[in-house]
């Protein structure tokens, strides 16, 4: 059982990370809204870099790399990360349309991956270590 002071340690640091993960995304999807010109690009590109580093911090967790391995959350990710992806290259026009159609495909493909990557552990857990190949 963990001592008062490691739960509370613990609870900050949590709060932390999920803090500045907060702020790194409204810092990148909001900065247009109260900053121009170069302090709106560098505020973005910040907050970006804020909330990629935590995320995956986070995304290092225990209970979350649990959840996000799990087939329901993968075939999730992966459908509607790929219907934004292909509903953005079809109705945003240039680059910007282009690159988050491309960023949601990326997260898209992540997924599938993920799918891949389960179907395969699980097919070589059921292999029997009994049944010896004939080539082995």
């Amino acid at each position: 059982m963990k001592s008062l002071l490691a739960a509370v340690k613990s609870f900050a640091a949590n709060l932390l990370l999920w803090s500045l993960f907060a702020g790194g995304l409204a810092a990148s999807s909001a900065s247009g809204q109260v900053l121009d010109g170069t302090a709106k690009t560098a505020a973005t590109f910040t907050g970006i870099a804020v909330s990629l580093v935590t995320g995956s911090r986070i995304a290092k967790k225990p209970k979350i790399k649990a959840f996000l391995s799990k087939t329901s959350t993968l075939w999730f990710l992966f459908l509607f990360n790929g219907g934004v992806a292909a509903y953005a290259y079809l109705t945003m026009d240039g680059a910007k349309g282009i690159a988050t159609a491309a960023g949601m495909g990326l997260v898209s493909l992540g997924a599938a991956g993920g799918l891949i990557g389960n179907r395969r552990a699980k097919s070589a857990a059921t292999k029997s270590p009994a049944v010896s190949e004939p080539w082995a």
